[in-house]
């Protein structure tokens, strides 16, 4: 799946991510960017350029923002 394909999941609907952190653990994410899934407190405050092979998205089982590696998604679940 490209970047592209799952910022579009994401924008849609609760995602579960599986992917390697940095330090080598592996996560599974339930994530989404799409604000009706999102407490009002933690709507994005305004549009964020990251970097081009990062993710940012809304944790929702943290209740809070986290990021994810593109090249690291192991398995992306719609």
């Amino acid at each position: 799946m490209t970047k592209d394909e799952m910022k579009e999941a994401l924008a849609h609907c609760v995602c579960t991510v599986l992917f390697t952190k940095v330090n080598g653990e592996e996560r599974t994410m339930h994530c989404t960017t799409n604000i009706d899934f999102i407490p009002k407190d933690k709507h994005p405050k305004s549009s964020v350029n990251g970097r081009e092979d990062v993710i940012a998205a809304f944790d929702t089982s943290k209740q809070d923002w986290r990021s994810f590696r593109v090249d690291s998604v192991k398995e992306f679940k719609v």
